[in-house]
């Protein structure tokens, strides 16, 4: 099987080409990548615990799913695919904002993404893909932000860098819409 290529990009998200997933983490080198959140009806957040036979951060706990687009999928595709492949259901999603992170990890490996953060709603039980995940569990985004304050090993790198962000947006436009 051909090793998944990511979408090398500029600082502007502008597409400069493509590379092997892993020598783009070798490498360090900007990708275009997505990272969804789920929430239920009570506002609470679906959290995916990683399957331990990941290469990298297994057993931590994450935002619902994320990976990388595909030449020609868009961010929603990308995104709605992704849910189905790790999470076993489908949801609209909505784009949220982007940024740019970088996330060394203990193994050598170098996480910087263009990342295209994502919210859907969804309010039944996952189909998890074993393969991928683990476990899985509702919480809500307060608890999250404790929970990662007083547990920060039992997260990957990346969440902690993206829920603070989806955290701040998510206290943002409340304030907003309440004003």
């Amino acid at each position: 099987m051909k090793e998944e290529e990511v979408i090398l990009v500029n600082q502007e998200n502008e597409q400069i080409g493509t590379m092997p997933k892993m020598e783009a983490h070798e490498k360090a080198l900007l990708h275009r990548a997505f990272s969804v959140f789920i929430v239920n009806d009570e506002g609470e957040i679906m959290l995916q615990q990683r399957a331990a036979s990941k290469y990298h951060s297994p057993l931590l706990w994450t935002n619902t799913c994320c990976s990388h687009q595909r030449v020609g999928e868009s961010n929603l595709d990308a995104g709605k695919r992704r849910l189905q492949e790790e999470m076993g259901f489908e949801a609209e999603l909505k784009e949220l904002f982007s940024f740019i992170y970088k996330a060394p990890f203990d193994n050598g490996l170098t996480e910087h993404e263009y990342d295209h953060v994502m919210i859907g709603n969804f309010n039944t039980k996952p189909k998890i893909n074993p393969e991928e995940v683990e476990a899985w569990k509702w919480m809500s985004p307060e608890l999250v932000k404790k929970d990662i304050a007083d547990n920060p090993k039992e997260y990957t790198v990346w969440f902690k860098i993206i829920f603070e962000k989806f955290y701040q947006h998510l206290f943002n436009t409340a304030e907003n819409n309440e004003g």
